[in-house]
C-alpha cells in the first residue's frame, strides 16, 4: 500500500538497516526462499541471530541441505530470508528482508560454537546441519495506522 492511502489511515514506512536489524535480533520463525532444482522454494525455520549472520538449523539431505549447496568450495547460494509480524485486525505489521549467501556450517570448531548457541528448531526429527546467511542487503518496510 503507498504511503498516504487509504485516506491517510495507514502509512507505509521504509526502515533503515538498524531498525530491522533490531525488529529480527530477537530470532523466532522466518522463511527461507531460494531456487531449487525444481523451482522457487520457500521454506520456514526457527532462527537466531549469530555474530551478525542468520542462523539456523536443518536436517542433513534435506532441501535447504543440498539445494543450498553449489559444488564448488568457497562459493555460496544466494538466498532471501524475511521476517514479518502482522496484526491483521488493526492492518498494521512489518517485514524485513535480509538477501545473502548461505553457508553451511563446516569445521569441528565452528560446529561447536553453533551449536553452543542453543538454537531449538520446532520440527522434529534431526537437525544437525547448521546454515548461516551472512546479509549483503536489509531492508524493510512497516504499516501503520494514525
Amino acid at each position: 500500500m503507498a504511503e498516504g492511502a487509504d485516506s491517510g489511515r495507514t502509512r507505509l514506512e521504509w526502515l533503515d538497516k538498524d531498525e530491522c536489524l533490531e525488529l529480527v535480533a530477537s530470532g523466532g520463525v522466518g522463511r527461507v526462499a531460494f531456487n531449487s532444482q525444481t523451482g522457487p522454494v520457500i521454506l520456514p525455520v526457527n532462527y537466531m541471530m549469530d555474530a551478525g549472520t542468520i542462523l539456523f538449523r536443518t536436517a542433513l539431505g534435506g532441501p535447504l541441505d543440498t539445494d543450498l549447496r553449489t559444488g564448488v568450495e568457497g562459493a555460496e547460494f544466494k538466498v532471501a530470508f524475511e521476517v514479518d509480524r502482522i496484526d491483521e485486525a488493526r492492518r498494521e505489521g512489518w517485514s524485513v528482508l535480509v538477501r545473502g549467501g548461505a553457508h553451511h556450517v563446516t569445521g569441528e570448531e565452528e560446529c561447536a560454537q553453533a551449536a553452543a548457541t542453543g538454537l531449538e528448531t520446532w520440527a522434529g526429527g534431526e537437525r544437525e546441519l547448521f546454515i548461516r546467511i551472512a546479509p549483503v542487503e536489509i531492508t524493510g518496510r512497516r504499516i501503520t495506522r494514525g
